[in-house]
């Protein structure tokens, strides 16, 4: 997939996320408003996976102010686009939404590119979210004691990584060769949890390779030499233009073995006309092929016309925060809302109950959705549940 049609893909998400209307009629249109500053990524890699996440969320706040608010208070979206996540660009937006005087900053789904707007924010104590950052960095493991401030509400690599394991054994698929795409830390954490797993189910791991995004060693060389070796899955965690390469590059070798991809391979927006993606496979949030088991997840997907399923983390990660509010008594102060989200067990959001800790600061518990992708139509095809999460 060329980066011309990323952009013109990421082009249309970034329009339709500017439509959507952020706040509805409050019932209190007096109250002082709670600002929510989100830095997020228009024309970049992230883009197909912060623009879902923000137009649903703006969806949600329309639905929550039309109820009246968050005790009689409105709920406000302020945006900045960090054009791509590069760090001078990330912090000036950062500072630029610091400006408003948001109470809550929200950023874009990957904990790297991500550290610039979190630092920012944190420093002037706000409670920091994604909606979709997939790994246990966003806490204080990456930014130490203020990083109490920063959570998560996309998966835990460790969990997410787990449950593919869970499935692979569930499927039969007793012998699997990884390709670890070393780019991102999400990345290189769900195959070390899959294998941790996988192997702790009886399962093994023939071959293992790596290769990385933006510039490193090549993805078609680490897929010739999986292919050689004849194992019933082959297993990653990667996104961006390595995706299509990894998912295709099989099938050009004549070799049909079930390809296992984590959330970063949702949606069919990257796959090539030729060769079509066929027998591979992801774990997501939801469904955005509107057969999602939950029928509020389908129909938010139909509103915003989701490319992938992180928009489901971004409907929670709202109501994550309006709990939070809620419980602290009304308070937006960043500390007593994150002493409230450390407390979270099994809070019911849409993409299923959501728990962190003071050590875990990302979901992990959670039901995933497994995708799968023949002839280019992805269809929905079980649930899947990490029973437990590896120790990386």
């Amino acid at each position: 997939m060329t980066r011309t049609r990323v952009a013109l893909l990421v082009g249309a998400m970034a329009l339709l996320a500017s439509v959507v209307v952020a706040t509805g009629v409050s019932a209190s249109p007096s109250a002082a408003s709670i600002t929510i500053g989100w830095a997020f990524d228009t024309k970049g890699d992230m883009a197909p996976f912060d623009g879902p996440a923000l137009a649903a969320a703006k969806i949600r706040v329309t639905q929550i102010n039309a109820k009246g608010g968050v005790n009689g208070r409105p709920l406000k979206i302020v945006t900045c686009d960090t054009q791509g996540n590069q760090a001078p660009r990330a912090k000036a937006c950062a500072r630029q939404l610091l400006a408003k005087k948001p109470q809550v900053i929200f950023t874009t789904c990957d904990v790297e590119l991500a550290a610039p707007v979190v630092q920012e924010s944190i420093n002037r104590g706000l409670l920091t979210i994604a909606p979709c950052i997939g790994t246990d960095q966003m806490g204080p493991k990456r930014f130490g004691a203020k990083g109490k401030l920063a959570f998560s509400f996309g998966n835990a690599a460790q969990d997410e990584g787990s449950a593919m394991a869970e499935y692979a054994w569930r499927r039969g698929w007793k012998t699997a060769g990884i390709g670890t795409n070393t780019a991102l830390i999400y990345f290189r954490n769900v195959v070390e949890a899959f294998e941790k797993r996988y192997t702790q189910l009886g399962g093994k791991v023939e071959a293992k390779e790596s290769y990385a995004s933006f510039g490193g060693a090549p993805v078609s060389a680490a897929v010739n030499r999986l292919a050689s070796k004849k194992v019933d899955v082959y297993v990653t965690s990667t996104a961006f233009e390595e995706l299509p390469a990894f998912a295709t590059g099989f099938r050009t070798l004549g070799n049909n073995t079930p390809i296992l991809n984590s959330w970063a391979g949702d949606g069919t927006y990257w796959a090539p006309k030729s060769p079509e993606v066929t027998n591979y496979y992801c774990v997501t949030f939801g469904s955005v092929f509107g057969d999602d088991p939950n029928a509020a997840i389908n129909t938010y997907a139909k509103q915003i016309k989701a490319g992938t399923g992180g928009f489901v983390g971004g409907v929670s990660a709202i109501d994550g925060v309006v709990t939070a509010i809620k419980r602290a008594g009304g308070s937006t102060n960043g500390a007593k809302l994150a002493a409230q989200l450390e407390k979270f067990k099994n809070v019911p959001t849409i993409s299923g109950s959501i728990s962190f800790s003071p050590s875990l600061h990302t979901v992990h518990g959670r039901q995933y959705r497994v995708i799968k992708i023949d002839n280019n139509q992805a269809h929905f095809v079980g649930l899947v549940k990490a029973k437990v999460v590896p120790k990386l």
